[in-house]
């Protein structure tokens, strides 16, 4: 999910209540829960190096264990020196660690919900995991989020103090309803495909991803990739019959393309492409290998979702 949603999640779990467990309480969930996009420090290496990256190490288990100490010894520090010049009420370090934990464990619980995915085993497992359930940025879960920390704070400006915290539960138990319902509805989209693959006599689909669309929680898009082929298909709503179409590309290298996925960017955006294809292409007019990846793009020149390997020139030219 995008740092809008993560930051939001913190900061309505802090209005629940959370915040007033030990000073520092707020900033430290607000950090917690962006904490394992650390690993956005990758682009410094390029998006390719980001693609094979991110999402694995600061999201995976080990880090839901790591990232909490860290963070708690962090704000301990950040205590004692503020304490020195601002005094005030000292934080409680267990407190603190379990906020910590509460926080940094919503990120990849977040993640995990789009089809971009997770590595959840990091780093003893490097295998993905997708949710395919909500769209990277969703505008319902900011307005149900924004909406539930407004009105208790408002209510704690009132001096309500004791009913302060209901109106932020009431917003993560709406965004947990709707994150149910949304995967209810990619599970209807799923059974669609499969449903449309068989009745036309393409066999079972091996792998298939109903991946929801911007704004309308209702729309899906389809990627099924059935034998040697990927096939694509709207979906308007939950109950619409899917009408699966060839895209036409290639599933596996062939020729220079089998050359070209040998190197280092190749691997490694490879090592992150869910349905990925390979295309010969005349790029600045030098021969090049493209691989894109269908769940974000069938055209790939262009596109954040691909990498463009060039060719040795072709002698003869």
């Amino acid at each position: 999910m995008d740092p809008v949603c993560h930051t939001l999640v913190g900061g309505a779990l802090a209005q629940t209540g959370l915040k007033r467990r030990t000073a520092l309480g707020t900033a430290t969930l607000l950090i917690a829960a962006n904490l394992p996009d650390i690993d956005v420090l990758a682009y410094v290496d390029g998006p390719t190096t980001a693609l094979w990256f991110r999402r694995g190490w600061t999201h995976g288990v080990l880090a839901w264990l790591v990232l909490p100490l860290v963070l708690t010894g962090l704000m301990v520090t950040i205590d004692r020196l503020w304490r020195q010049r601002r005094g005030g009420e000292p934080v409680r370090p267990g407190a603190l660690l379990a906020l910590a934990g509460i926080g940094v464990a919503t990120h990849p619980l977040l993640d995990l919900l789009n089809t971009y995915g997770i590595r959840l085993l990091m780093p003893f497992s490097d295998r993905w995991f997708y949710g395919d359930t909500l769209f990277i940025v969703d505008p319902w879960v900011w307005a149900v989020l924004v909406a539930g920390i407004v009105v208790s704070r408002r209510r704690e400006r009132a001096g309500r103090a004791a009913g302060a915290g209901t109106p932020a539960v009431a917003a993560l138990v709406l965004l947990v309803t709707y994150v149910g319902t949304m995967a209810g509805l990619s599970e209807l989209g799923e059974r669609s495909v499969r449903e449309a693959a068989l009745d036309a006599g393409l066999g079972e689909p091996v792998h298939v991803m109903v991946a929801p669309m911007p704004a309308n929680p209702l729309r899906r898009w389809a990627v099924a990739e059935i034998e040697e082929e990927y096939y694509v298909s709207p979906l308007p709503h939950p109950f619409a019959r899917a009408a699966l179409q060839p895209v036409g590309l290639s599933r596996e290298p062939e020729g220079p393309a089998v050359v070209a996925t040998r190197g280092p960017r190749a691997r490694q955006f490879l090592s992150w492409a869910r349905f990925p294809y390979f295309a010969v292409r005349r790029i600045d007019d030098a021969p090049a290998v493209v691989i894109g990846d269908a769940r974000y793009t069938l055209e790939p020149v262009g596109s954040w979702a691909s990498v463009i390997v060039p060719l040795a020139p072709d002698p003869e030219e």
